[in-house]
């Protein structure tokens, strides 16, 4: 169960200090207080931890401060959403909105190369008029010989010139608690240039005390990727161990499934499960079109097939997407092969925004009969 309370209620007032008293009296219930602070106000929420099945709602809701309460009726008790659960589904990063309702794009180097093309690929999304990038500083590699990122060498660059070409987020894989430190102390080195959404890679999606610590802080909003080889509802209790653990800031990414039957394509592509997952739980959903095809093959009629399955993932409510491209794609350290190309970004771009009005058109049609559906049924 858990209780939404009156916008702005203070820690120190008396009716706050009345409800927690009362809820410690509960038999066999614990509880764990939420704080959201928000532009404007401050949300509260206290989750009643335990067998709530007895407890009235209307008694609980009676309490002091309570503005709503919400009966817990999925396995994914922060993220999840609830019957009758009305909570905000989305939040703000350093000016940017993430929700079920926006659409934002990620594009950039999945490994950091050269500062040059760090450059060249920030000032091609800032002239598209792009606030959002994806920068690979630490990279997991399946062979141990292979490039493992620039790591902690290239944050400041990066930072820097994410803050000449104004943007706002930029996207950043972690695979250990280091990395945690390391990216902290680069921003404030360079003066907090610009923001950084930490990126949970699908290896490292069930390592729970890395999703614990990186679910204890809350400077950084996390895109966690769906597992390769688990199932859905593994992954999203991946993400739930992040929220669990204070941080709800959480943006959840599909980017295919490791199986030969996906041949020729790098991943079997799983975009269907966009709307299971906002259904699901209140978490936007971020696509990854590149780990998913895995190469620049097109199909007849000219379209690539990583914008093919984009537009798939966005006509669905995908509300991010996170794409390779670099400057030379055949010197790029990391995944060159399925690296678009910076002139490719306006026709890319474009290509999103027919897909998203596409989007659109479809909500307004179903609800338009299903308006239809109620008035037929009065």
């Amino acid at each position: 169960m858990i209780l939404v309370l009156i916008p702005d209620t203070r820690p120190d007032s008396p009716e706050y200090k009345q409800l927690l008293a009362h809820l410690a009296n509960l038999p066999g219930i614990t509880t764990r207080v939420h704080i959201e602070v928000g532009a404007e106000q401050s949300l509260t929420e206290v989750y009643l931890i335990g067998n709530t099945k007895a407890l009235s709602i209307e008694d609980i809701r009676s309490l002091p401060c309570v503005d709503r309460v919400v009966r817990i009726s999925e396995e994914y008790r922060v993220l999840g959403r609830h019957r009758n659960d009305d909570r905000p589904t989305h939040f703000d990063y350093n000016g940017v909105r993430f929700g079920q309702d926006t659409l934002n794009v990620f594009a950039g180097l999945c490994a950091v190369d050269t500062i040059e093309h760090v450059e060249m690929m920030m000032k091609a999304l800032r002239d598209q008029g792009q606030v959002c990038a994806r920068m690979g500083a630490y990279k997991p590699r399946t062979s141990p010989y292979a490039f493992q990122g620039h790591g902690k060498n290239c944050l400041p660059y990066v930072f820097e010139l994410a803050g000449k070409y104004d943007l706002k987020v930029i996207a950043m894989e972690i695979t250990h608690e280091s990395h945690l430190e390391e990216i902290s102390k680069a921003l404030y080195q360079t003066g907090n240039p610009t923001g950084v959404m930490l990126q949970i890679g699908t290896r490292n999606t069930q390592n729970f005390e890395l999703l614990k610590i990186v679910g204890r802080q809350q400077n950084y909003p996390v895109l966690i990727k769906r597992g390769f080889g688990i199932t859905l509802d593994e992954s999203l209790n991946a993400a739930e161990y992040l929220a669990s653990e204070g941080n709800r800031k959480v943006i959840f990414g599909l980017r295919g499934m490791k199986t030969n039957m996906a041949d020729p394509h790098r991943n079997f592509v799983d975009f269907a499960h966009v709307p299971v997952v906002k259904r699901l739980t209140r978490m936007p959903v971020c696509i990854d079109p590149s780990h998913s095809v895995g190469a620049r093959t097109h199909s007849p009629d000219g379209i690539l097939d990583i914008m093919h399955v984009t537009a798939q993932g966005v006509i669905a409510g995908a509300n991010m997407i996170l794409v390779d491209f670099h400057p030379v794609p055949n010197k790029a350290l990391v995944d060159g092969p399925q690296a678009l190309l910076i002139r490719e970004l306006p026709q890319f771009l474009e290509d999103i925004r027919i897909a998203r009005e596409a989007y659109n058109q479809r909500v307004a049609l179903a609800a338009r009969y299903q308006k239809k559906e109620n008035d037929d049924l009065e």
